[in-house]
């Protein structure tokens, strides 16, 4: 694919700089600070032995996974103000944090939880397009370096965890399709998607729409093609995180 002016002359189908720094907070079972070029989020995971209400009302056995996502004040060039300062969460704020708990329940065998609860919270130092993909992508390494801690601790017999999951941005920018948006592509972008794959390829969960314009298949499918190579590469990414942790 041919290379046009793109932030930091990057071709069309290339990622940001992607690095995960593990065990940035002591405190998390697991956690991450993932980067997806300036776009900086803090993922960790923590286990509580004990599961949500409705899963005990309604006799749902196994574990659970939640998410909770935030951007700090300061991670946009307008300070944002917490959520808690409004009294409830933005409509936003609900969305991506239930898009990242979908998602890392997909890649995960929630029967091999028993009667604990997976938290991953996921925390925004600074915000350049791609927030949720990020979470997401570093979501699953917090979740992964909390499993086997938890294993070798002999707090847990057996691994629930079934395969990658990791998701990035595609979108169509200028008439080209672009993959990893930063926020100035994003923002001017006249088709936007967000997409969440397995490792084995499956998707999770497909996000997309003309931005005042419409898109045909054929453009549906090359930036679906876009999303399936830059997740492969972060799903090696991830690997080599992981290992490097353990």
């Amino acid at each position: 694919m041919s290379e046009i002016s793109r932030p930091e002359g990057r071709a069309l189908d290339a990622l940001r700089p992607v690095t995960f720094q593990t065990g940035i907070a002591p405190h998390a079972t697991g956690s991450v600070l993932v980067s997806f070029g300036r776009t900086q989020v803090i993922c960790a995971a923590s286990i509580e032995s004990r599961v949500p209400r409705w899963m005990k009302e309604q006799g749902v056995e196994g574990g659970w996974i939640t998410a909770e996502y935030s951007m700090l004040p300061y991670s946009t060039l307008d300070r944002k103000a917490r959520d808690i300062s409004r009294g409830k969460l933005d409509g936003r704020t609900v969305e991506i944090q239930r898009l990242i708990g979908r998602s890392l329940r997909a890649a995960l065998d929630l029967n091999k939880l028993p009667g604990k609860t997976l938290w991953l919270d996921c925390d925004v130092l600074q915000a350049d397009g791609g927030t949720r993909t990020a979470s997401i992508t570093g979501a699953w390494v917090a979740a992964r370096l909390a499993v086997s801690k938890l294993m070798a601790e002999g707090k847990l017999e057996e691994d629930p965890i079934l395969d990658h999951v990791a998701a990035v941005s595609v979108g169509v920018v200028e008439g080209q399709a672009r993959l990893d948006l930063e926020y100035v592509e994003d923002r001017d972008a006249a088709v936007d998607f967000n997409v969440v794959m397995t490792g084995a390829g499956q998707y999770v969960e497909v996000q997309g729409t003309g931005e005042e314009a419409t898109f045909s298949r054929d453009e549906l499918d090359a930036l679906l093609a876009l999303a399936g190579g830059g997740i492969e590469t972060l799903v090696a990414m991830q690997k080599e995180a992981a290992a490097v942790a353990s």
